[in-house]
């Protein structure tokens, strides 16, 4: 038997673009990984389109004092270092995901925001939004 229970007052649904979908793809993001960075984001900063908003999560990568020999390296595979950015725009019945990546450095707060290039040209002609 199966119980499927109603969202919680003020959850919103998310809407995938097809955009952020490739992006996931791209970059190697899942979906989950993405709604825990929403749930729960290191940072949060003005999107570069209009009325949207980017956050962002540190891939933190952690160092055992064990020594790793060679076989075991390669059964543990390390994290990506750098962030993890994900653009939204809040409707009033839903979230749309625009787009998702990786970036390889370290931001500070406050900073513009560092979107690739090839994003920021769909932003800019509006074709996402």
């Amino acid at each position: 038997m199966v119980f499927i229970s109603n969202p919680p007052r003020g959850a919103k649904k998310f809407h995938w673009t097809d955009h952020s979908k490739i992006k996931m793809k791209q970059y190697g993001l899942s979906k989950s990984k993405i709604l825990g960075i929403l749930r729960k984001p290191e940072r949060k900063e003005k999107g570069i389109a209009l009325g949207t908003t980017a956050v962002m999560k540190t891939n933190k990568v952690f160092f055992k004092a064990k020594q790793i020999t060679v076989s075991d390296a390669w059964k543990r595979p390390k994290k990506a270092p750098g962030e993890i950015w994900i653009m939204y725009k809040d409707t009033k019945d839903f979230r749309k995901i625009i787009s998702a990546w990786r970036y390889p450095g370290v931001t500070k707060p406050g900073e513009a925001i560092p979107i690739p290039e090839d994003i920021r040209i769909f932003l800019k002609s509006g074709i996402i939004i």
